[in-house]
């Protein structure tokens, strides 16, 4: 049997029974003096700040300032053009941004302007060049216009009020017009949310602070009567739809209440800004309950992080405009840290680990975040990476130089405990082990999963996923065989839960989950030993009769694998239809161990995989990030209980 011993930590904090319906607040005191080196703080001791717009300033910057001059030329030629060629049609109707993947390899298809069946014969992606037009994919076309559209509306106004061109206001009038007349002539795409213009509320929510912002900058320009229509029939109904869902922590729920509080600042609602903000699920329960004591958002994905600090961004922007920045305080410094917590993941390339459900495989530092919130949350890196930029944001706004140089944090051993995650760090290794969850929301049959470097070699890692409107989504990706964990008849774990640490130390790990499966419990231990790496997984049945106990191993380098692997496997017979995405099978009988040379360019590791008694080995070329490929090994015994001991020794 198991042992289970339970590690008492005394962080302050509970899981919530029922992990959908998290109800816990994390701990995170002193939000302001967390990561100290890389922020820049204000006379005040704050390391947020009050964006402003500099109008006046940003044209005497395009009149005598010959790059800023070359910018806003190209600005107004990449709007007119929209302008001159593009309108929406009410008989569009948007589909899921995700849906655009080939059939083919799940790779992402590539948007254009063209018309699909009118100015396009097919769709395509880099590795799919002629993909067919069907209902779902022109769907998917629509959602990317539309956004664009309201993009454009959003740029254009900022034209007309930098340049005091009319046409620019005259168009954004026209297309809001055109919007609150036939908002409600849309029927929501999905009952469950009530979207109009978008398929699901995130992305109307994304889209309505762009429309909020294009409507506040037209100001006095828009007739009084005018401005009241728009807010009857287009940003009350909006709000509307964004307020009858997710009324959760959720990344969704983030971005929607960033969006209603934004609205209520441009009509001057006070009632549902104190919603927005202090309502039962609005901002500052989001960053209380969705932000952990690791300062990593709770969905456990980490480009949630940037995708939340984004969201809550153009709140806290707007705030500043409205001279309300004072009131978010606290939420501002809680938020910051969440996009500054990553960098403290990231492997010796800067990629980082890849736990949840993320698309590809994101990196740290994210240049691009840190630049986008300088307003807000100026950073040695930020303003850096700002400096170099010509933008609306650089413009309105310029960033001062950098008081010192950014200086990469040193990563080191450290327990992830309130977000269910560990890193190792000792020599030329280094390991991160996600051991549980949080919520189900964006989970994978993934607890006990690990990805290890050895210098800036990478051994293995988590591939992340496809777009969810591939069936390799759910069919592969999801799945257990992707990820390096246990297997009990091929399937790794059902239902989700956060696992139990029950020891950290600089150079081990280790966890357990007592309800893996159902049916089934079970343990790993990750250890840093010298030179080798030393995986321990123990996987137990609760099961009266014997079952297949498994373990998945992905591998990122090439194994060099004995004649004795013989093709003509029964892989697929009687498992899971995840193993029918493995290619080129190749399987070879054992005794308690078996042997390989990896090889990594120029890194050659010797992998052990040993097993008490008879087992069976399978090789295979299997997905990686599309459309890529990589090799695996499946080891397979059958009985109650299986410890499957794994060592990565460099030659």
């Amino acid at each position: 049997m198991l042992s289970l011993p339970r590690l008492s930590l005394a962080l302050g904090f509970t899981f919530a029974v029922a992990l959908g319906a998290h109800a816990a607040s994390f701990p995170k005191p002193d939000p302001e003096k967390q990561f100290a080196d890389i922020k820049v703080l204000d006379a005040q001791g704050h390391p947020w700040r009050s964006a402003i717009e500099d109008w006046p300033g940003a044209k005497q910057r395009v009149a005598s300032d010959p790059a800023w001059s070359q910018w806003l030329a190209g600005e107004r030629k990449t709007v007119d053009s929209w302008m001159a060629k593009h309108l929406d049609r009410v008989e569009w109707i948007a589909g899921w941004s995700h849906d655009g993947v080939s059939p083919k390899d799940g790779s992402a298809l590539t948007w254009n302007a063209k018309i699909p069946g009118e100015e396009a014969p097919f769709l395509s992606s880099p590795s799919d060049p002629e993909v067919a037009i069907t209902p779902k994919l022109m769907a998917w076309w629509v959602v990317s216009f539309r956004d664009k559209h309201v993009e454009t509306m959003q740029r254009a106004a900022r034209l007309w009020r930098l340049t005091g061109d009319g046409r620019f206001a005259e168009w954004v009038e026209r297309q809001m017009d055109f919007y609150a007349d036939n908002y409600l002539k849309w029927e929501p795409v999905r009952a469950d949310q009530g979207a109009r213009l978008f398929w699901q509320s995130l992305t109307e929510a994304t889209n309505l602070i762009k429309f909020t912002e294009a409507v506040r900058l037209l100001g006095d320009h828009v007739p009084a009567a005018q401005r009241a229509h728009w807010r009857e029939k287009f940003f009350q109904p909006e709000v509307a739809v964004l307020n009858k869902n997710f009324q959760a922590i959720h990344n969704i729920a983030t971005w929607q209440r960033s969006a209603v509080a934004q609205v209520a600042l441009l009509y001057g609602d006070e009632a549902m800004w104190r919603d927005a903000i202090g309502g039962n699920f609005g901002l500052r329960r989001q960053m209380a309950e969705g932000i952990t004591s690791d300062y990593l958002w709770y969905e456990q994905s980490l480009g949630y992080n940037s995708y939340v600090v984004a969201a809550v961004n153009t709140l806290f922007t707007v705030a500043g405009l409205y001279g309300r920045a004072d009131e978010l305080a606290a939420e501002m410094a809680t938020a910051e840290n969440l996009m500054l917590a990553t960098l403290y993941l990231r492997f010796p390339n800067g990629q980082l680990p890849n736990p949840a459900d993320t698309k590809g495989i994101p990196t740290a530092p994210n240049r691009a975040s840190f630049a986008a919130n300088y307003r807000v949350f100026p950073t040695t890196l930020g303003l850096a990476e700002a400096a170099g930029r010509r933008d609306w944001d650089t413009l309105l706004d310029p960033p001062p130089p950098a008081p010192r140089p950014f200086v990469l944090p040193t990563i080191s051993s450290r327990s992830f405990e309130s977000s269910r995650m560990a890193v190792l760090k000792s020599g030329s290794w280094q390991v991160f082990f996600h051991y549980g969850q949080l919520t189900k929301s964006h989970s994978q049959a993934e607890a006990l999963n690990y990805s290890a470097f050895f210098g800036d070699t990478d051994i293995t890692h988590d591939p992340g996923v496809v777009g969810y409107g591939s069936p390799l989504y759910k069919a592969y990706y999801q799945r257990g065989l992707n990820h390096n964990v246990p297997l009990v008849n091929g399937e790794g774990q059902e239902p989700i839960s956060p696992g139990e640490l029950l020891s950290f130390s600089p150079t081990s790990v280790s966890a357990a989950q007592s309800k893996y499966r159902k049916d089934a419990r079970a343990r790993r231990t990750l250890s840093i030993e010298g030179n080798q790496l030393i995986d321990t997984a123990t996987v137990e049945s609760t099961a009266s009769t014997p079952q297949k106990l498994g373990l998945a191993i992905q591998l990122q380098g090439k194994v060099r694998l004995p004649e004795s692997f013989v093709a003509g496997s029964t892989l697929k017979s009687g498992r899971p239809e995840p193993f029918g995405y493995w290619r080129d099978v190749r399987s070879a009988s054992y005794h308690d161990r078996a042997e390989f040379d990896v090889v990594y360019g120029n890194v050659i590791m010797r992998v052990t995989i040993a097993t008490p008694g008879d087992f069976k080995l399978w090789h295979a070329s299997t997905p990686d990030v599309p459309p890529k490929r990589r090799e695996s090994f499946y080891v397979e015994t059958t009985g109650t209980s299986a410890t499957f001991t794994t060592t990565f020794t460099p030659r």
